[in-house]
């Protein structure tokens, strides 16, 4: 019998086989990590078993979509709705009726845009469950795509527009295609964020961070934190969703990231003069 093996520590999907993989080349990579346990695989079918849908709304407009007990590396996904068709930002392993009923009531989806590999997953269900929406993915991450796909629009540009309200932007950094969301559709129309680990909300939320890999703690030059910053500078924005649950700034987020890339580089700028 063919599965779509799923690694259970980061959520990638693979392509229908009788076996799993020998190694998920997404942990394998430094950004991530194979879990000292060793490698795991499950499968929708199994994770439906095992898991159930959570839904929370965060503004108007704006709804996280996860799953209890948490999963593969605690991904949520985001539904953002505008009047020009909703979108799905970055995915999630578990797709149920629960998602499904939930997603369909409010208008189902125009498209998929996911910010980096660490989030491709099941993609290619959700696509199909919801009439073949296309999944917007970032060229230049092409190679780190394991079950390809008909509906993906591999695009080339620093930005596109999905619609009036909804953008994507390629930032860099953490994945040379790690894109960003820019949501103009807001109700209070002082424009939202949706990052990815693109750009990361630390503890305290009057700041966020730039690493090349979280778990591992592998930073990023000064220059390249710079660029990031500088990609969404023309953005208007108020709020800055991360790639979590708790990882919001709910106010003053433009600042947030102008000042953060600053200190990063100038602590880095202090080091060298250390040197």
């Amino acid at each position: 019998m063919l599965r779509a093996f799923i690694c259970l520590t980061c959520g990638t999907q693979y392509p229908p086989s009788q076996q799993p993989p020998a190694s998920c080349d997404i942990c394998a990579d430094e950004r991530q990590f194979v879990n000292p346990s060793g490698q795991t695989w499950t499968s929708l079918d199994e994770i439906r078993k095992s898991h159930r849908a959570v839904i929370s709304r965060y503004e108007a407009g704006l709804y996280g979509i996860g799953a209890t007990p948490e999963l593969a590396i605690g991904e949520r996904a985001l539904l953002v709705c505008s009047s020009s068709g909703n979108v799905l930002w970055d995915c999630l392993a578990l797709l149920d009726d629960a998602i499904v009923d939930f997603i369909r009531a409010l208008g189902g989806l125009s498209a998929i845009a996911i910010s980096h590999p660490h989030f491709y997953t099941t993609m290619t269900e959700w696509s199909r469950l919801f009439g073949g929406a296309p999944i917007y993915l970032h060229r230049s991450n092409k190679s780190w795509v394991r079950r390809s796909d008909a509906k993906i629009r591999f695009w080339d540009e620093e930005r596109i527009s999905l619609n009036n309200e909804i953008s994507l932007t390629r930032v860099g950094g953490h994945f040379e295609g790690s894109t960003v969301l820019h949501w103009s559709g807001t109700a209070d129309r002082k424009g939202a964020l949706l990052v990815g680990d693109s750009i990361h909300v630390v503890r305290d939320r009057r700041w966020v961070t730039f690493m090349r890999s979280y778990p591992n703690l592998i930073p990023l030059p000064g220059e390249v934190v710079q660029k990031v910053a500088n990609a969404v500078a023309d953005l208007p924005f108020q709020r800055l969703y991360g790639a979590f649950w708790e990882n919001v700034i709910a106010k003053d987020a433009k600042n947030a990231v102008v000042r953060s890339a600053q200190r990063y580089v100038h602590a880095l700028q202090c080091d060298s003069a250390r040197n």
